[in-house]
């Protein structure tokens, strides 16, 4: 559960500027830009042990542009890119151990084209095509 405080004022305007999401227990989860009470900019998320969770882009309050996720360690877990709220381009994911796990293209929020499943040695597992 988190807390937004900062999409509307007091009078229930939309707010504009920096926006702070905190958990429950007060710790800090999510800051970014507001315009006009919609994400905007980069917004950075937060795991409950203070390490950064995820970094990305808004425009108008849709996930766009270039998003990388970390696990709880802070190791890479996973970057893809956005176009309108929706998976485009490369992604990548990591195993545990850093070492890329598989990688493909999304198109229109689906798989597409050759997709490349790496054990934890990153030796080739398999490869599967999907017509997105």
């Amino acid at each position: 559960m988190t807390i937004n405080t900062s999409n509307h004022d007091v009078d229930q305007q939309l707010r504009n500027g920096i926006s702070k999401e905190y958990f429950a227990d007060g710790a800090l989860s999510a800051v970014g830009e507001c315009m006009n009470g919609q994400k905007t900019g980069e917004w950075k998320y937060y795991l409950r042990n203070g390490l950064l969770k995820a970094i990305g882009n808004y425009e108008n309050g849709t996930m766009v542009g270039a998003w990388t996720w970390y696990r709880e360690n802070g190791q890479l877990m996973q970057i893809g890119t956005f176009a309108d709220g929706r998976k485009t381009g490369v992604w990548k994911r990591y195993h545990p151990n850093g070492l890329l796990h598989d990688e493909g293209e999304y198109s229109n929020d689906k798989k597409s084209g050759e997709w490349k499943t790496y054990d934890t040695h990153e030796a080739l597992t398999k490869t599967k095509q999907y017509k997105g």
